[in-house]
């Protein structure tokens, strides 16, 4: 193709990825049931809408189906309706779709974070209720590169700048993303094969977006000659890295760490205090990611700032880093979360299974009549509540900073319910907790919950 652009070029050598290729890609994360139901998050864009029609057709081969997830965010006038033309679009090729709505009011900050935590968290809360075991996310090789370049920005450490993980393992739901090293060009000449149309955002093209930008400098790091599959081989390398050292790590946390029902962890400050610098920060890290329910560790300066001021002898001020509270007590560390930086939903009125900030896995029963409840942190000013009502309650083996942070139920009255310190104001509140389980979305060990 003389005289056409570099980009014009790639697109034209661009191959369709198909079945046999795509089953490849997959073979990695078996095993799989034996007649798989996976759900696969679809915006409606061009490398999703791929991964649906791939993901159908694999599933379908093996007597399994696929369920293609798409959330409202509620950001732009039309998402309502291209969430309905993607339902329409899916419908035709015979594949089952559901739209997930993010409702109520939007931070005026930190938009684009909040987005993709609620909709991570109304993907797993659909698979929860569903009995779903694996999530398809349509990440590409471009999109591991921008993660390089993001994070290599904010002073990533190795372990950041491995990137996203092919497969991340939670207790009850695995994220999965056959795509990394797949191209976007190649998705689009997929989509391009099968006549299939797709959506384009455009925030995608918003500067004032981090991974907008992080996008620019990408493809001008191309036209110099650094491609996005050079920059995956690099991440691909760091993940063996970090998957070298997570044997260490995990043997730290088996001594040291001692996780709780009641969604913390106490961690031997004296332990902490002797490993080498990269582990403890790499235990530190896990700690906070499973307490917090964050999807990231925090950033490298501000985890190195903490350590150094724990590692020095006599530190005892209480501090806080990543939504956790940390506060040291005779020779333990209590990590726990911050309760203003915890969750607090509605309670739909059927009930059912729900992951309440990211952490906590909790059955909740039908709700009667028209008393609107909410599940919340439990603040100064439940425990106070509580702690009048029940004195007795202040004899908890919950460590006292751990209180606030607690789960629990409210009604237009107060508090209703909070398991974790055997508090129910009516027999009724004490049903509506048909179980709970701290199930952090990153746990420390491969089981991954601790039952209330």
């Amino acid at each position: 193709m003389r005289g056409a652009s570099a980009p014009a070029r790639r697109k034209a050598r661009a191959r369709a990825l198909d079945a046999s290729g795509f089953s490849r890609l997959v073979a990695p994360f078996a095993p799989f049931e034996p007649h798989p139901t996976v759900a696969v998050a679809v915006s409606g864009g061009a490398d999703s809408m791929a991964l649906a029609l791939l993901a159908a057709e694999w599933a379908a081969a093996r007597k399994g189906r696929a369920v293609a997830l798409t959330v409202d965010h509620g950001l732009r006038p039309e998402s309502a309706r291209e969430a309905r033309t993607v339902g329409r679009w899916l419908k035709a090729r015979g594949m089952s779709h559901r739209v997930l709505t993010w409702a109520g009011p939007k931070p005026a900050a930190g938009i684009q974070a909040a987005a993709r935590a609620a909709r991570y968290g109304l993907l797993r809360d659909w698979c929860a209720r569903h009995g779903v075991l694996h999530l398809f996310v349509a990440h590409t090789a471009e999109d591991q590169a921008e993660t390089f370049l993001l994070r290599l920005e904010r002073g990533s450490g190795p372990d950041g700048l491995s990137g996203m993980p092919a497969v991340a393992e939670g207790p009850r739901l695995r994220l999965l993303r056959p795509l990394l090293t797949v191209s976007k060009a190649r998705l689009v000449a997929t989509l391009k094969a099968r006549g299939q149309p797709w959506i384009e955002d455009p925030s995608n093209e918003n500067p004032g977006f981090a991974r907008v930008r992080a996008r620019g400098l990408l493809s001008a790091l191309r036209a110099a000659g650094l491609q996005p599959r050079r920059i995956v081989a690099t991440t691909r390398a760091l993940a063996r890295a970090r998957a070298a050292g997570e044997g260490a790590v995990a043997a730290c946390l088996a001594i040291a760490a001692s996780p709780r029902p009641a969604g913390y962890v106490e961690l031997d400050l004296c332990a902490l205090r002797r490993l080498p610098p990269d582990i403890a920060g790499r235990v530190l890290a896990r700690c906070l990611m499973a307490v917090s329910g964050a999807g990231y560790p925090p950033r490298r300066e501000r985890l190195e700032r903490l350590l150094a001021e724990l590692r020095r002898a006599g530190a005892a001020a209480a501090r806080t880093l990543a939504g956790c509270r940390i506060v040291p007590h005779r020779r333990r560390l209590v990590i726990c979360r911050e309760a203003g930086r915890a969750e607090s939903r509605k309670v739909p009125s059927a009930g059912g299974p729900l992951l309440w900030d990211g952490r906590f896995l909790i059955a909740l029963g039908p709700v009667r009549g028209k008393a609107a409840l909410r599940l919340a942190p439990l603040g100064e000013k439940g425990w106070a509540e509580i702690a009048k009502a029940v004195p007795e309650s202040r004899r908890s083996a919950v460590p006292a900073a751990v209180r606030p942070s607690l789960p629990a139920l409210f009604d237009s009255r107060g508090v209703l319910a909070v398991p974790h310190l055997g508090f129910t104001r009516t027999k009724a509140a004490g049903a509506a907790f048909g179980a709970l389980a701290w199930q952090p979305a990153n746990p420390l060990t491969t089981a991954g919950f601790w039952v209330a």
